[in-house]
């Protein structure tokens, strides 16, 4: 059974301008990609291993890019997505990218693990968690947020930093 989409990204999805393409960074097992394809967005599903979609690679509408993120340089070109999603992945120096990456009125999509999630299990390493109100030091100057938490939540247990912001 494939896993549903995050209750944040389904929330500000609709805020994407109509049948803008998308890139979904990290999509693991496609499950942002699959709802965005059929909310109508054009969608580039990236991940270094695309195994964990296999099931739902048939699905319109999505371009499955195997692509490493982290060693590779940046494919995409400035300005050209409506939309950005990014969940349970952090690797800081794509953060300008992501922003360059929207067009006007894009909106940015972001959720991950924050610091102090240690204490409930993986991600444990501080690389791979964001500093408090890293998400909205991202935003500052450069796009106007429409939505951000930081919380922990109890079930599962977890500590998460979630932002929702456009591009003016």
């Amino acid at each position: 059974m494939a896993l549903a989409p995050s209750a944040w990204v389904r929330r500000w999805a609709p805020l994407i301008p109509a049948a803008g393409a998308v890139l979904d960074l990290a999509t693991g097992s496609g499950r942002h990609a699959v709802y965005l394809a059929g909310l109508g967005y054009r969608v580039a599903a990236v991940d270094i291993d695309l195994a964990a979609s296999a099931g739902v690679r048939d699905t319109a509408g999505i371009d499955w890019r195997r692509y490493d993120l982290e060693q590779g340089d940046w494919p995409f070109a400035p300005g050209g997505h409506a939309g950005v999603v990014v969940t349970c992945y952090l690797h800081r120096p794509l953060f300008p990218h992501l922003l360059d990456a929207l067009a006007p009125s894009g909106v940015l999509i972001y959720e991950t693990f924050a610091l102090g999630q240690e204490r409930y299990g993986r991600p444990r390493n501080p690389a791979h968690l964001l500093l408090p109100g890293e998400l909205l030091e991202l935003a500052r100057g450069r796009l106007r947020v429409v939505a951000y938490e930081d919380v922990t939540e109890a079930e599962p247990p977890r500590r998460m930093q979630r932002l929702c912001a456009i591009k003016p």
